[in-house]
């Protein structure tokens, strides 16, 4: 979709993912299904709800992903 959101989760990164390159990602998924890069005043906080909890749904998603051969349960 959007090919400047990176993986977030090992072995691609050698870490697990900040908070900020969590945001970083959901940020930029917001942007393109939006449209907009940066929203109208109006839409201003609709747009970091939406942020928020992209970002939320992805944290959740990286904590309980199992990725096989990499020591079990991440």
């Amino acid at each position: 979709m959007c090919r400047s959101i990176k993986t977030l989760r090992p072995p691609v990164l050698a870490e697990e993912a900040t908070e900020d390159e969590i945001r970083a990602a959901a940020l930029q998924y917001v942007r393109k299904v939006s449209g907009f890069r940066v929203p109208a005043a109006h839409n201003q906080e609709v747009f970091e709800r939406a942020v928020d909890a992209v970002a939320e749904a992805t944290a959740a998603l990286l904590a309980e992903l199992e990725v096989r051969g990499a020591g079990g349960r991440r």
